[in-house]
C-alpha cells in the first residue's frame, strides 16, 4: 500500500516555462534564462507534470508547513526570474567629497568614498548585471538571492567607520526593489 500524502500543493507554470525535476535539482528555464536549485527532504516529494510542479509531503506538521511554503516561495521567484528578472535601484548618496563609481569585470569599484585615497571595492556575483550612471546604479538578474546579494555587497562596501554616521551619511543605498 503507497503512502498517501497529507499535503498537496501545486503550482501553475506560465506558457512561456518549462520545467523539469531529476535528481533532488529543479530546473526552470524561460525566455530570461534558466535557473536551477536543489530541493531535497525525506519528507516531500516534487514532481513535474502537466504543465505544473507538485509538491506532496507525507507528514502533516507546523514544521512542515512551513517548509512546504518556503518551497513554494522559492520556486515562485525561479518562475518570476526567468520571466520577468529583478532589478534593484541604487543611490548614491554624498556630500563631503564626490564618488565615483564604475564596473569593471566582477568587480564594483567605488573611488574617493570619505576622501579615501584606496578605492572600495564589491563583489558582483555570476549573472548578475551592474550599472552605474552618475548617482543612479542599477542591479539586474534572475536569481533573486544573487541579486539581493550583490546589492548588500555594494552597501557594505560603503559602511563608515570611526565617524558620526548622523553627520557622514555617505554611501550607496538601495532605494527600490522588484521586477524589471
Amino acid at each position: 500500500m503507497a503512502k498517501e500524502a497529507k499535503i498537496k500543493h501545486d503550482i501553475p507554470l506560465p506558457d512561456a516555462v518549462t520545467a523539469s525535476y531529476e535528481d533532488t535539482i529543479l530546473h526552470i528555464s524561460g525566455e530570461n534564462g534558466e535557473l536551477k536549485r536543489v530541493f531535497s527532504h525525506p519528507d516531500f516529494k516534487f514532481s513535474v507534470k502537466d504543465n505544473k510542479i507538485s509538491i506532496h509531503c507525507f507528514k502533516f506538521r507546523r514544521k512542515h508547513k512551513a517548509l512546504l511554503g518556503t518551497f513554494v516561495a522559492h520556486i515562485d521567484n525561479m518562475i518570476r526570474g526567468v520571466t520577468k528578472g529583478f532589478e534593484y535601484k541604487m543611490k548614491t548618496v554624498y556630500s563631503h567629497f564626490p564618488i565615483k563609481t564604475n564596473v569593471e569585470g566582477n568587480t564594483f569599484i567605488i573611488q574617493n568614498f570619505l576622501g579615501e585615497r584606496s578605492p572600495r571595492k564589491a563583489l558582483i556575483l555570476e549573472g548578475v548585471t551592474v550599472e552605474a550612471k552618475g548617482d543612479d546604479v542599477t542591479v539586474k538578474g534572475t536569481d533573486k538571492e544573487k541579486v539581493g546579494q550583490t546589492v548588500a555587497n555594494i552597501e557594505r562596501a560603503t559602511s563608515v567607520k570611526r565617524r558620526d554616521i548622523r553627520v557622514f551619511q555617505d554611501g550607496i543605498y538601495r532605494i527600490s526593489r522588484g521586477g524589471a
